[in-house]
């Protein structure tokens, strides 16, 4: 009997893990716990986060931060994806220029973002062109990388089968090597999203007067440490969202691309 129960307890446990509930009262749990040994303004529970976040939610501030702030995330990392991949393709495909390209593509992209944010301000202005600018950069390297090592992970006999068939080289391009490197192109662009929202605090945080960066900011002149685990909460809801959101598309039309073969994804 006892068995039996345990056994059914384990069961709802594991479905409720599976569901990705339980991970979420776990976290509650923990913070909840820890913010008892501290006062409002260094650890707040997550009642009062959630009270701190009703009231920014009726005032239309949250709201339109998280418009402003996923606005400037897509435009950043649509325009990476728009670079990096077409550029990873050619590097990838072309020897000569995989061997002048590969040494700058390994020395920028251990420069951080941020690092580059006085000059973009000064180049391309304080308004929404330096802030697009930063988030392109800080997802094209990843585009590239992987986008560079999808072509040369292409098998050599499809290539040389297609061109034993009479393909020419764009069609080899296209029809071969592209599809072959779908999944390595896929992942980069999952990864590419999760600098870009890296690099949307950053500049909202030194450049912005709104945004979920400067909300996350300007709340210690405040004193609002809810504010502080609102924009935080949001800023990784917004990701798991996308995330998600980029998934179902693999999922439902990339598939045969075999991008959730052995478990990639």
């Amino acid at each position: 009997m006892a068995e039996n129960i345990g056994e059914a307890i384990y069961g709802k446990l594991l479905f409720l893990a599976k569901k990705g509930i339980l991970t979420w009262v776990v976290l509650l749990t923990i913070w909840g716990s820890a913010s008892l040994l501290y006062t409002v303004d260094f650890l707040p529970s997550p009642w009062e986060t959630f009270a701190g976040m009703k009231e920014i939610i009726l005032d239309g501030t949250l709201g339109r931060y998280v418009l402003i702030s996923i606005k400037r995330v897509c435009s950043g990392w649509v325009l990476g994806m728009l670079i990096g991949i077409p550029a990873g393709v050619i590097i990838g495909r072309i020897e000569l220029l995989r061997l002048i390209f590969e040494p700058l593509i390994d020395f920028f992209r251990f420069i951080p973002a941020i690092g580059f944010l006085t000059l973009f301000l000064m180049w391309f202005g304080a308004g929404e062109e330096s802030k697009v600018v930063l988030i392109m950069y800080a997802t094209i390297f990843i585009l590239l990388i992987n986008t560079i090592a999808g072509v040369l992970s292409v098998e050599i006999h499809r290539i040389e089968a297609a061109r034993s068939l009479g393909a020419k080289e764009w069609q080899i391009v296209f029809f071969v090597i592209i599809p072959s490197a779908v999944p390595h192109i896929f992942t980069g662009i999952r990864l590419a999203l999760g600098g870009a929202f890296t690099s949307i605090v950053a500049a909202e945080m030194l450049a912005a007067k709104e945004g979920i960066g400067f909300l996350i900011y300007t709340s210690r002149l405040y004193f609002r440490t809810d504010w502080i685990f609102i924009g935080l909460l949001v800023l990784g809801l917004m990701g798991y969202l996308s995330d998600r959101l980029i998934r179902l598309f693999g999922k439902a039309v990339l598939r045969p691309y075999g991008i959730f073969d052995n478990k990639r994804i």
